[in-house]
């Protein structure tokens, strides 16, 4: 286990301006002495399933490459060496880079500048892209996957926010609970379980042919299990120990996913109120 020191933390940035605060974490990682290959950085089960999901794309037929999207470095081949860091584009981490939308793509952005890395749009030039992303960093790269479309090749989104069902050329997997009981694991590890089970429904290394798309339909279902409970009302107390601890576990979780896991895990708590309660918490970090 490799801990980023204090200086690669995101929350011991000064407060200013994107691209200042770019430049300082760009001479914090350039400065940094240990470095390490990134597949061993990163934990969680999310990690733990990355194996997984590269020897399905073996199996299907594939030659694969794994590659991170980060927002402490940018887009990276999973073989570069970088010292530990901590740094999220999520709202609700003290180590996240930058609260609004806005400014969490003119980081990504800027990224490449001050870090180096590569343009999510030069993956998918000679083969089909295979992306595994969270709700947060689905909304931050959507700029950049209409031009990963573009290339022609076939792209293939796993979880990612709800406005990537907007963008032409890709084939498009929201997230599935339904699926966890078929699947197993947490919902954290759940879009990298749907990825490497669609790849074993390819065939001769088609990753989005009519026939793969209709056996991962009815894959679905066949194994769709919604979940439904009696859900058990909390007070305001309890629902804010839930996003903490929440938080904690997953620092990269939105609020309106981590609403759908309390409501998953048999507890209720109205949308508005939990918006309100997340935005009380997140100011408590």
């Amino acid at each position: 286990m490799f801990d980023p020191s204090p200086a690669l933390r995101a929350s011991s940035l000064p407060d200013g301006a994107v691209d200042a605060r770019l430049e300082e974490w760009a001479e914090r990682l350039r400065t940094a002495e240990q470095r390490v290959p990134l597949m061993d950085l990163y934990k969680g089960e999310q990690w733990v399933q990355a194996a997984a999901v590269l020897q399905a794309a073996v199996d299907a037929g594939f030659t694969p490459d794994l590659w991170v999207a980060s927002a402490g470095l940018g887009l990276q081949s999973a073989k570069k060496r970088f010292p530990a860091y901590a740094a999220t584009f999520s709202p609700g981490s003290p180590d996240t880079v930058a609260a609004a939308v806005v400014d969490r793509r003119r980081w990504w952005k800027g990224l490449r500048k001050h870090v180096g890395g590569s343009r999510v749009e030069t993956l998918g030039r000679n083969r089909p892209v295979l992306l595994i992303l969270s709700e947060v960093y689905g909304s931050v790269l959507k700029p950049e996957l209409g031009e990963l479309a573009a290339n022609g090749h076939d792209v293939l989104l796993i979880g990612g926010s709800a406005d990537d069902d907007t963008i032409d050329g890709v084939h498009h997997v929201p997230a599935d609970g339904a699926l966890r009981k078929a699947l197993g694991g947490t919902l954290t590890g759940l879009n990298a379980r749907m990825a490497a089970t669609w790849l074993a429904q390819c065939e001769e290394g088609d990753l989005l042919s009519p026939s793969t798309s209709g056996s991962w339909e009815r894959w679905v279902q066949r194994y769709a299990h919604p979940e439904r409970y009696n859900r058990t009302p909390m007070t305001d107390a309890e629902v804010k120990a839930f996003i903490r601890a929440s938080v904690a576990e997953q620092p990269d979780v939105s609020r309106t996913r981590l609403h759908r896991q309390l409501r998953a895990s048999g507890r209720a708590c109205e949308q508005k109120r939990f918006a309100n309660l997340f935005s009380e918490t997140v100011g408590e970090r």
